[in-house]
């Protein structure tokens, strides 16, 4: 059975307010300790503002506000409550809907909205194998008070969840990381970092899809690709899919 680290002795670099205590317990336990409260039936909408003529643009609280929004606008074009045609795309903490015939009253329609405990849904599984020799492995582990062969043992006892796609195309933001194990970007992003680096940031996990500039600490490397104009959908990952990462050796 895979173990989580126990991140009681974690150091000052990451200089981050929450430090709880992870005790040395099983994956599955840990994940369960990390994943987000499922929201209440009500209201989650703080804010909506135009986005062009036919868009709208919900801000919302938190992340987890933002997943079962997505969520609950994925059921209701199920259930042919939301026109299809409709592309919903979530962020850090908005919600965009483009493609509206009547932006003022989705508006109002959408401050009626209530997501049911029950929206939150997972999507398609993926297990995506890693090679752990990233740049800032030393970091993460001083972060983490692991040893450096140590944070892939950590990272895969984890599961992920895409919350949203952003930076780039194909570039998915997951979440999964108890907040002990939140790392800092870097004061100065890398002019390049190579396409298959894995990296962290914050709450998130990420994978560089192609060759560009980036701030995030860089744990390892995989060889999937994660965006291909020729593939059907393009993007290898989409909201609400489950990742597991599985630890290579090279």
């Amino acid at each position: 059975m895979a173990l989580g680290i126990d991140l009681g002795s974690a150091r000052a670099p990451c200089d981050l307010a929450a430090r709880s205590a992870v005790r040395l317990l099983p994956a599955a336990v840990v994940v369960a300790a990390a994943a987000p409260q499922v929201p209440s039936a009500v209201s989650l909408v703080v804010n909506v503002r135009p986005a062009g003529p036919r868009a709208l643009l919900a801000e919302l609280a938190s992340l987890g506000d933002v997943q079962a929004l997505y969520d609950e606008a994925r059921r209701r074009q199920e259930a042919g409550l939301l026109p299809g045609g409709v592309e919903v795309v979530p962020a850090a903490r908005t919600v965009l809907f483009d493609g509206l015939d009547d932006v003022a009253a989705f508006a109002a329609q959408l401050r009626a909205w209530a997501p049911r405990p029950s929206a939150r849904r997972a999507g398609s599984r993926a297990e995506i194998p890693v090679v752990y020799d990233g740049e800032d492995l030393a970091f993460v582990a001083d972060c983490w008070g692991v040893r450096t062969d140590e944070v892939g043992d950590a990272h895969t006892s984890l599961l992920h969840e895409v919350a949203f796609i952003g930076f780039s195309p194909g570039f998915a933001y997951l979440t999964g990381l108890p907040d002990a194990w939140r790392v800092p970007r870097l004061e100065r992003p890398r002019p390049a970092v190579p396409a298959g680096a894995v990296g962290l940031a914050d709450e998130f996990t990420g994978i560089y899809p192609r060759r560009s500039p980036g701030g995030w600490r860089l744990i390892g490397r995989c060889e999937v690709a994660m965006w291909d104009p020729a593939r059907v959908p393009p993007s290898l990952l989409s909201p609400g899919d489950v990742v597991r990462f599985v630890a290579v050796r090279r």
